[in-house]
């Protein structure tokens, strides 16, 4: 009965870390990047998954390990950087959750006709429902594995109704034309990088699954977690090729939806409201719930009460989007910040795996700590130079 429950709650978080990096920037990058690198964006997916699994392999390792949440690791190794962490977690995630609350009303406008502004208030009801209920968590594992197993289905039916050329996009995947280092960062930053890169660790902690004992399961979680959000980007990727190999253009204004409409008629627009609805709302699960995981070890109080400030994350989000839209300098800044975060976070775990106080006795992987090492380089340095050109941009 244990390994059922333990089985359950390791899908739950892995769906959790997916569903949360699935949301509308997930879906536009990727549809933007093919239309830019066309098979060659096969290569980018590879290489983003074996650095995604890296990253997710020493953060929930070392999470378990220490039987302690993010901040409080990063506290350990500095005083004082578990809260600078924190705040930056939660700014972020709260700028990203009106962009998704607003890409979960683009998706009821696809699907029911309704405005965005209707749709998002629907969205912020559904989210809100889940942390009412008494078991807010399980209730949580199961929305994000149903809304997880809808995208999939979904992808799969509308990349195979787009008839891609796979020979080419295998071919391109291992021996691609060039290589678009950015894509690259974009993919990770979007994939493992923010609050996304603790949704599943963070909810693991949460439900008990800990300690040596549980590496083995929190490995298959991991893994499990990108693998999910992987299928769904490569089905969307063969998606996005199958259309423009029939020489179609999309819509710039909406990318992903015009490649739905394209490769499924009528259906498929409505199948994009389905998806981008799901999609949306799951990211808006996701990130209220990590962002708040982020700071209430600093009071008793906020985690008393954490479901009502999970409820009051979103309910921030949904009243900012109706009033003032997507503020998009906000979203710029935290996006850029959003690329900072990943280094500072991972590069604090690796530190952590290496402190007696912090892990015990327990012995990190050579191999992970030197991975690890590498994605922190190589987002620090682009990650700056991101940051650096969009506050150039915007002064």
């Amino acid at each position: 009965m244990k390994k059922e429950r333990n089985w359950s709650v390791l899908l739950g978080a892995a769906f959790l870390m997916a569903t949360s990096a699935v949301g509308p920037g997930f879906l536009t990058q990727t549809t933007v990047f093919t239309q830019a690198l066309a098979a060659s964006f096969g290569f980018v997916i590879l290489l983003s998954i074996l650095l995604d699994i890296g990253v997710q392999l020493n953060v929930w390792r070392i999470i378990a390990v220490s039987e302690k949440r993010a901040q409080d690791i990063a506290n350990s190794v500095l005083p004082g950087l578990g809260l600078f962490i924190a705040i930056l977690i939660v700014i972020g995630g709260l700028a990203f959750n009106i962009g998704n609350v607003g890409g979960a009303g683009l998706g009821f406008n696809a699907l029911f006709g309704i405005s965005p502004k209707a749709g998002a208030v629907i969205t912020a009801i559904i989210s809100i429902a889940i942390f009412l209920v008494k078991e807010a968590g399980k209730l949580m594992d199961r929305f994000a594995q149903l809304m997880g197993g809808i995208l999939i289905v979904l992808m799969v039916y509308v990349a195979v109704s787009s008839a891609p050329p796979l020979g080419e996009a295998v071919s391109k995947t291992f021996w691609p034309d060039h290589i678009d280092v950015m894509a690259i960062v974009t993919l990770v930053g979007g994939t493992v990088g923010g609050y996304i890169t603790f949704a599943g660790g963070h909810r693991l902690l949460d439900a008990g699954i800990k300690g040596k004992a549980a590496i083995p399961e929190v490995t298959r979680g991991a893994v499990s977690g990108i693998t999910i959000a992987s299928i769904i980007r490569i089905f969307l990727f063969l998606a996005t090729l199958g259309v423009l190999s029939q020489g179609l253009k999309l819509n710039p204004d909406n990318p992903p939806a015009s490649v739905f409409q394209l490769a499924a008629g009528d259906i498929g627009y409505k199948l994009f409201g389905v998806v981008m609805a799901a999609a949306a709302i799951t990211s808006v699960i996701g990130s209220a719930y990590t962002s708040v995981s982020f700071i209430k070890s600093f009071s008793k109080r906020i985690e008393k009460y954490e479901n009502w400030i999970i409820i009051a994350f979103i309910t921030i989000s949904t009243l900012v989007f109706l009033t003032i839209g997507q503020p998009v300098t906000l979203l710029i800044l935290a996006g850029a910040l959003n690329g900072l975060i990943l280094p500072i976070t991972l590069g604090t775990m690796l530190i952590a795996a290496y402190k007696k106080k912090i892990v015990g006795d327990y012995k990190h992987p050579t191999w992970l700590t030197v991975f690890g090492g590498f994605v922190v380089v190589i987002m620090a340095v682009l990650g700056v130079y991101t940051l650096v050109t969009q506050m150039a941009k915007l002064w």
